[in-house]
């Protein structure tokens, strides 16, 4: 991945690496192979320059795994959130607990991982943002602009981030139980559109990040998986359709079952329409 940088780029990336002494086991594993090489490109650019990154674009299309390889490349410590309508102010922040010390019986608040991320200058996830309340989200307006600092609610601690913490969300739209952005914590990030992988990219993803090795059937998942965004693009079939992660999932499983059930196992059972999951379904038998 580095190879393929632009030399300037490759220099900030090496300039900006980290050295983290604590939470080691975060630095995410790499492993994203972007359509175009100008999304990791400005990713890198926006995150070197202390900016929030939102990765916008179909389920399925790689976003969580593009952050991970950010992750990797920046070597740097990554906290999650994953958003839903139950996600409070304790799960971003941290909560207050009952805990002994010197045989003694002491509150003690402990971080969750927006106040972790801050205080240790590392990369913050959140995934799915528009799942979340939109009461919820406002609580961390403070933290996403210039100003980097929170009054953690619990301790009444006014905290600023450290150098190296940035966030890094992503956003599926149109879903059921999503809300639109608004305005105000839209404009905290810089959107990165972020679409399926497709051709010689998805070649290479399914050569190295599943069990299946034989170049024929990798050249017809391949097919499969530009028949199904093209459905998708023209309203035939869902983007649930089209999710790489599935793709992935179907190559593993086709390694030790025929290739049309475990299209079945992996995409078609997943999808709500009889229609869809016909039309699924004659696309795997015309290639396998």
């Amino acid at each position: 991945m580095i190879n393929r940088l632009p030399i300037e780029i490759a220099n900030i990336l090496q300039a900006n690496k980290k050295n983290p002494d604590q939470f080691e086991e975060l630095i995410r594993g790499g492993g994203y192979l972007p359509p175009e090489m100008e999304l990791m490109v400005d990713a890198i650019t926006a995150l070197s320059m202390g900016k929030n990154i939102l990765l916008k674009g179909p389920t399925g299309a790689g976003k969580t795994k593009f952050a991970e390889t950010l992750s990797n490349l920046f070597n740097q410590p990554m906290f999650s959130v994953n958003c839903s309508v139950d996600l409070d102010a304790e799960s971003l922040l941290g909560f207050k607990t009952l805990t002994y010390k010197d045989e003694k019986q002491v509150i003690e608040f402990v971080p969750g991982p927006v106040i972790n991320s801050m205080t240790h200058g590392h990369f913050l996830y959140i995934d799915e943002i528009n799942m979340a309340k939109p009461e919820t989200l406002p609580l961390i307006n403070g933290v996403l602009d210039y100003r980097r600092t929170i009054t953690n609610p619990f301790t009444n601690e006014v905290i600023t981030a450290k150098d190296g913490f940035n966030v890094i969300a992503a956003i599926n739209e149109g879903y059921v139980g999503t809300v639109p952005l608004n305005e105000a914590l839209k404009n905290r990030f810089v959107v990165i559109e972020v679409p399926y992988i497709e051709g010689e990219q998805l070649k290479q993803l399914i050569e190295t990040n599943t069990k299946l090795k034989d170049p024929r059937s990798i050249e017809l998942f391949v097919k499969l998986s530009s028949d199904l965004i093209n459905a998708v693009n023209q309203g035939k079939v869902a983007e649930d359709a089209a999710s790489i992660r599935a793709l992935l999932d179907a190559c593993d499983l086709s390694v030790l079952i025929p290739p049309k059930r475990a299209i079945l196992r992996s995409v078609v059972d997943k999808l709500d329409e009889e229609r869809e999951r016909e039309f699924v379904k004659n696309l795997a038998d015309t290639l396998f």
